[in-house]
């Protein structure tokens, strides 16, 4: 472990500041066969709801120019199934999991939450109020800051670990919505969630995901990010994670100069599977050149 990198946040020991995000890495078992996943710093999982969910109709993905859509639809086999097979499965890594929560409705939130929590290796949950790919749940607790402060009240109220909550760039004021989920008692904020877009065939002229629209990822994204985070963390208390279009060791700097503690790593996983480990390699050769000993020196130097 280089201490360099090590970082302490709310409930999770990080051996390094970077780790794959929710949606980007299914459960880490398919990457456990390129590289030891224990070298990241930890692993979001895929989101978990209630029952098993089959997403939305094909097609659902779409390739962007510098990025991509998707409208997955949070697909997964259900909590009972991921508790009892995938995180059994990871216990054998040694890495923290953080948990995506989603659901319909709050009780589904509540359930997911009680259960999942209780998970010997999940050190943190990931509250998804900021799916856009979901007519029900998902973004639409995400655009209400009263709303959001309550549900993330009621997570936190059931759960065994701390609680980070995943923001929307889909709102009109990011800055009201990071300090509803503080004041709701989140322990730390994740962002941001993809930004919701559309793509058509250039034949028909008809939108080629089959929902219309879907969230747009990749380093299209990071301007909005990067403003974004600046803004959140000078307004708030909690740390940040942040993500969105991360490619290389030079945008972790920038995401942490802009106020985040730690960062995940989504798209850029689907173009090369061993990106988390390179950066992770890269980062020690970066400090030396910024002149700092401990990458967290850098966190904020944007405000100045």
């Amino acid at each position: 472990m280089n201490e360099r990198l090590r970082i302490q946040l709310p409930g999770l020991d990080l051996k390094n500041p970077i780790m794959p995000a929710s949606g980007c890495f299914a459960f880490g078992i398919e990457y456990a066969e390129l590289y030891d996943i224990s070298k990241l710093g930890a692993i979001m999982i895929k989101a978990a709801t209630k029952e098993a969910r089959y997403g939305n109709p094909t097609p659902r993905v779409a390739e962007t120019a510098s990025g991509m859509l998707n409208a997955i639809g949070l697909q997964n086999p259900g909590v009972d199934i991921i508790v009892e097979n995938y995180l059994k499965e990871l216990e054998k890594y040694d890495v923290p999991i953080i948990a995506n929560v989603a659901g319909s409705d709050i009780d589904d939130y509540i359930y997911v939450a009680e259960k999942i929590s209780k998970a010997s290796n999940v050190k943190a949950l990931e509250l998804n109020i900021s799916c856009p790919n979901v007519k029900c749940g998902g973004i639409q607790f995400g655009t209400d800051p009263i709303v959001a402060k309550m549900l993330t009240e009621k997570v936190k109220a059931v759960s065994s670990v701390p609680v980070y909550v995943k923001l929307s760039p889909n709102v009109t004021d990011i800055v009201t919505m990071a300090r509803a989920v503080e004041e709701g008692g989140a322990d730390g904020i994740t962002m941001i969630n993809t930004l919701v877009g559309m793509r058509l065939d250039r034949k028909t002229g008809r939108p080629i995901i089959a929902n219309l629209t879907g969230g747009l990822s990749g380093p299209a994204i990071k301007p909005v990010a990067i403003r974004m985070i600046y803004q959140v963390a000078q307004a708030v208390k909690i740390p940040i994670i942040g993500m969105g279009g991360i490619v290389d060791e030079w945008d972790v700097v920038d995401f942490i100069s802009a106020g985040a503690s730690a960062v995940a790593i989504g798209t850029a996983n689907f173009t090369d599977p061993l990106v988390c480990p390179k950066i992770i390699d890269r980062l020690p050769k970066v400090l030396d050149e910024l002149g700092v000993n401990h990458i967290l020196e850098i966190r904020g130097r944007s405000f100045k």
